[in-house]
């Protein structure tokens, strides 16, 4: 499969939420743990993949984030996601309506070689309509986004994968995890100061490049994260994701992003 290109069989599934439905070919070869030199240079190849890869169109989808908080009642927030691809580049917009008038609008433009543009703006997006983007959207500084999207534990950097963009990357080492044979990529964050991720590490799955599951650190090398796909569902003969979870172990609070699939 040519880099940056998605098959059509799995390609809804990722455009539905980027993050666990990845399929590029892998980077090959035994992963030399005592070579760092090795390791830095596997783990940016296949980081660069993960980044070009590219949805081949416009799609809609909507869903629900279901947020829970110890001691608190539970919230579901629907939202609303678009895919908008031009020659150049693409980008995500997540919408939300937080009781208000005019819902909150969450972008990601993705483009190849060059770090993610992240952008808000209050009222709806119109379907492919990129002039409501340039002229509507406030840009986030990159030290913005490790902040709450609607409220629950998925952080707008997490939307926009960031930490495979980070200059420091590498391959540790080939193992199991949730029952899956991965490779585990390690990403860390050069400037992480007080706020955000300090490290990211991704386990992937060597057959189909989904990923299993990631553990995102603090700057105090303190696990803060953990993100894992629970549950799929065949959709046209294809495996689509239909629920991710996110769960902060330090405060012990849990969001689940849970799709709208067509049914089979």
């Amino acid at each position: 499969m040519p880099a940056g290109k998605l098959n059509n069989g799995a390609g809804r599934g990722w455009r539905y939420f980027s993050f666990f439905i990845f399929h590029f070919a892998l980077v090959s070869g035994a992963i030399t743990t005592n070579d760092l030199a090795t390791a830095e240079r596997e783990g940016r190849a296949l980081a660069q993949q993960l980044c070009e890869l590219r949805p081949e169109a416009n799609y809609t989808n909507s869903g629900k984030l279901v947020i829970r908080i110890p001691k608190k009642p539970r919230q579901e927030i629907p939202f609303t996601s678009r895919i908008l691809v031009t020659e150049t580049n693409w980008t995500t917009v997540y919408e939300v309506s937080l009781g208000t008038d005019q819902p909150f609008t969450f972008s990601v433009e993705h483009r190849p070689e060059t770090p993610s543009r992240y952008s808000v703006a209050v009222g709806a997006a119109p379907t492919n309509n990129f002039s409501f983007l340039i002229l509507n959207y406030s840009l986030l500084p990159n030290d913005q986004t490790m902040t709450p999207f609607a409220g629950s534990d998925f952080w707008l950097a997490d939307l926009g994968l960031e930490f495979f963009h980070w200059p420091g990357q590498r391959l540790t080492k080939r193992e199991m995890r949730r029952g899956k044979s991965c490779q585990v990529l390690e990403s860390r964050r050069p400037d992480s100061g007080t706020n955000g991720y300090a490290r990211v590490v991704s386990w992937i799955h060597t057959e189909s490049g989904a990923v299993v599951q990631a553990e995102a650190y603090d700057e105090q090398g303190k696990l803060l994260k953990e993100f894992r796909p629970t549950a799929v569902e065949k959709v046209n003969g294809a495996w689509q994701l239909k629920e991710m979870e996110i769960e902060n172990m330090q405060t012990g609070s849990r969001t689940t992003l849970v799709f709208d699939l067509p049914p089979e």
